[in-house]
């Protein structure tokens, strides 16, 4: 783990001051706006939109309707509404290295757009989400952002994404939408100019488009590269889609690399003329703004400013020059901005501001201005002080001031930072982000070179997290009480509690008592208690505490999410079978934490266990986690080790993996199992989809009868990569589809391995477990149990 300076000199190698600066003045180039649209993180095409900011200086931005909620992780345990407030950070940084601007449709935590997961169906995803909030939403962003050019990443298309048809069609629908007046926003209406859609297929490993894609009307080039850096544009795409990192996006451009262009589709325009280039029928520079209907005024000014960004560029890499060609264009466009006349506001100002903004950038780079803001712990407590390090150089400017912009609440005394309790919290959920234009708390640089004087903003290194006043973490946060077992009780530990001091107690269900532990408390359930899920509050001082999910990683700023502090408590019936249990886990699941918990006797196995046969044989079954096979390293070596043991006798378990996940149908399985793909023809998104027993097996009758009651209550969906083909000695147990499709029948599937058996399924047990639904935990104490 690198220490905190060693992690700060790398990121201050990676952004030399000179790269910064010629990417910097690629915006001042154009005054054209481009956004994106699309559902998830990551749905960007990173590439083209590199090649429009650096190489074309097109102002971009990403309209994303959702966090990426429903998703899975690679690299942790969060998941729902936690693994939102993480991608919410990994798209920020994804957003910097581009500069480009990004809007969610989904504004908190409870909003109705959100990531619920897999869709086949547009029109199912937008009943979902709410038709006219998603519009309502999207004309907000439209008339914020006022782009001149909109592109949907995917197409409305069967075989698609239903989140991905569902933003395709509201970006058609919001080209009529954002310039009715009727739109009950407070922003005034704006008309985007052109709508082009990807002249591509959206087919790969997860989609399979049913039609061609559009013909292409105009074609983004692509095979160029990035004169300063030498970098192919989806070399540069790739630097951003590598904070994905729970997506496991980042894909390594080899040497030599031709480079793509991207073709498009023109789908609507209000522009006249031939649509020869992206930005036919559009001002492209500031100068062009001069020709505007009622800019007649300011137009000199607009032209003097223009010949001065010209200036500016052209200097490069002389940063004197570059200097002091922007402060003559930064003066120009400063007064153009104050004089501009009302009747041509509408199309100018916005443009302008960021103009004034891309040059307060570069004249801060030029000059060699540097302003950097550290606070001691990435975490911050109310009323707790925490020590703040601030440097200034003040480079080549004739003078720079350095003040602080705080939040409501927020106090910097000379070197510390103290927040007020009736501060707002960490919002984990922001409607938007700008890289320029970082929120409070952050620093303002005004600097001054004649004639123009200009404040830019400056993100603190690692923004601090401030925490709840009144908090617990309380843990476990859900808790399975087997009948079956002999104890009723259970406890819980009290950590993180803010005030220092408070008064802690629980909330508990009428009949249930608790006593004080050291750490916490401990529950008892009175008999008879019955079979279902319970809510157990946390109170501090009295009132209602939240709980904190502290989210840190090396790749992204800290972030949390703070909800109420509670405790489900799942009571239910479950027959564990005798045997001891092995589980091997890659940290993407907690299935090993809930065999114990519902009464196995398992253990999590080392590396070494995998090495050892005489380790295996002590096991009667092994549970492969999801995902292992790609990211537990030493599991691939022990494949022939786990198929020996299970000919043996054991009863080997592997819950369900991508085929990208190390999964060799000839080699992993001990017969061969494909797993399907494109993903969307092998699952089942509906979680209320009816399942059919199309066999009998001793795993579906003992030690639990799974009967229809067991298929209830499950979250998000039935299962996904479903097995496509395998080998005559598996048995296929269950039958099931979404409405209007063909049965799916590799979703259990079960053979006889000599003295043993291999067990495989594409249910996603692992996430009805973590919501307590009965029916996944009486199936996994079926899959555990030894063969007869």
């Amino acid at each position: 783990m690198p220490t905190s300076d060693q992690s700060r000199i790398t990121d201050d190698r990676a952004r030399p001051r000179l790269m910064e600066l010629w990417w910097a003045l690629r915006p001042l180039t154009s005054v054209v706006r481009f956004m994106q649209t699309g559902a998830h993180p990551d749905d960007e095409t990173s590439g083209m939109l590199a090649a429009l900011a650096f190489r074309d200086g097109i102002n971009i931005s990403y309209a994303c309707s959702t966090r990426g909620e429903g998703g899975q992780n690679d690299i942790g345990t969060e998941g729902g509404l936690d693994l939102g407030a993480l991608r919410t950070k990994e798209m920020e940084r994804a957003c910097d290295v581009l500069g480009m601007r990004l809007y969610w449709h989904s504004t908190h935590p409870e909003d109705t757009i959100t990531d619920f997961g897999f869709s086949k169906s547009g029109e199912e995803t937008l009943g979902r989400w709410g038709r006219d909030r998603t519009m309502l939403r999207f004309v907000e962003i439209i008339r914020t952002e006022k782009p001149d050019i909109i592109c949907p990443t995917f197409l409305d298309v069967p075989g698609q994404h239903g989140h991905h048809r569902a933003m395709t069609a509201a970006a058609h629908a919001v080209m009529a939408a954002a310039a009715d007046v009727a739109q009950p926003t407070n922003l005034p209406p704006w008309q985007i100019k052109k709508m082009y859609l990807p002249a591509w297929s959206g087919a790969g490993q997860a989609y399979d488009d049913d039609l061609p894609p559009p013909p292409a009307t105009l074609t983004v080039p692509g095979t160029d590269r990035d004169p300063m850096s030498g970098w192919a544009w989806d070399r540069i795409g790739q630097q951003s889609r590598a904070y994905h990192r729970t997506q496991g996006m980042g894909r390594w451009i080899p040497a030599g690399y031709a480079g793509q262009d991207w073709p498009l589709h023109l789908a609507e325009t209000h522009c006249t003329g031939p649509d020869d280039v992206l930005w036919s029928g559009l001002p492209h520079g500031v100068a062009d703004l001069a020709d505007l209907p009622g800019v007649g005024p300011i137009a000199e000014t607009l032209r003097s400013a223009s010949a001065a960004i010209d200036r500016a560029v052209a200097a490069f890499p002389d940063v004197g020059a570059v200097a002091s060609a922007a402060a003559q264009a930064l003066g120009s466009l400063t007064e153009a901005r104050a004089e501009c006349p009302a009747e041509a506001a509408h199309e100018v100002v916005h443009r302008l501001d960021d103009k004034i903004d891309q040059l307060g950038h570069v004249l801060r780079l030029s000059l060699g201005v540097e302003a950097r803001a550290r606070v001691s712990t990435p975490f911050l407590e109310p009323e707790r002080a925490a020590d703040v390090d601030v440097e200034c150089d003040r480079g080549a400017a004739n003078s720079v001031d350095l003040s602080w912009d705080l939040p409501s609440g927020w106090h910097v005394d000379q070197n510390q930072v103290i927040v007020e309790a009736s501060a707002a919290a960490h919002d984990p959920y922001p409607d938007a982000y700008d890289p320029r234009r970082p929120k409070a708390p952050c620093l303002a640089l005004t600097l001054r070179l004649a004639p123009a004087t200009t404040t830019v903003r400056i993100a603190i290194e690692t923004p601090p997290v401030l925490l709840p006043a009144k908090r617990a973490v309380v843990a476990p946060s859900a808790i399975l009480l087997n009948r079956t077992r002999p104890s009723r009780a259970f406890d819980l530990s009290l950590s993180d509690v803010a005030p220092a001091d408070a008064q802690t107690a629980l909330d508990l269900p009428g009949g249930w008592t608790a006593e004080r532990t050291e750490s916490g408390f401990r529950v008892t359930t009175p008999e008879g208690v019955a079979a279902r899920t319970y809510q157990i509050g946390v109170l501090v001082d009295g009132e209602a505490a939240e709980t904190v999910r502290q989210i840190a990683y090396d790749h992204v700023a800290p972030t949390a999410r703070a909800h109420p502090a509670t405790i489900n408590v799942g009571i239910m019936d479950v027959a564990v079978p005798p045997g001891k249990v092995g589980y091997i886990g890659a940290g993407n699941d907690r299935v090993g934490h809930w065999l114990g918990a519902m009464g196995a006797d398992v253990s999590a196995l080392t590396d070494a266990d995998l090495a050892s046969d005489t380790a295996l044989a002590a096991f009667d079954a092994i549970v492969i986690g999801i995902f292992a096979m790609r990211f537990r390293a030493r599991l691939i070596d022990a494949i022939p080790a786990l198929h020996r043991w299970t000919g043996a006798g054991g009863t080997l378990v592997t819950l369900y993996h991508r085929p990208w996940d190390n999964w060799d149908p000839d080699v992993v399985p001990p017969k061969r199992l494909e797993i399907g793909q494109p993903s969307l023809r092998w699952r089942v998104t509906d979680e209320t989809a009816n399942v059919t027993q199309i066999a009998d097996h001793p795993i579906l009758s003992a030690p639990n009868a799974i009967g229809c009651e067991d298929w209830s209550g499950w979250f998000k969906e039935r299962g996904l990569y479903f097995a496509k083909s395998w080998d005559e000695a598996y048995i296929p147990l269950l039958s099931m589809a979404d409405p209007g499709e063909e049965a799916l029948t590799g979703a259990l599937l079960v053979a006889d391995i000599g003295e043993g058996r291999h067990i495989h399924t594409s249910l996603i047990l692992h996430h009805q477990m973590e919501n307590l639904v009965p029916g996944a935990f009486r199936l996994m104490a079926n899959f555990i149990a030894k063969r007869a």
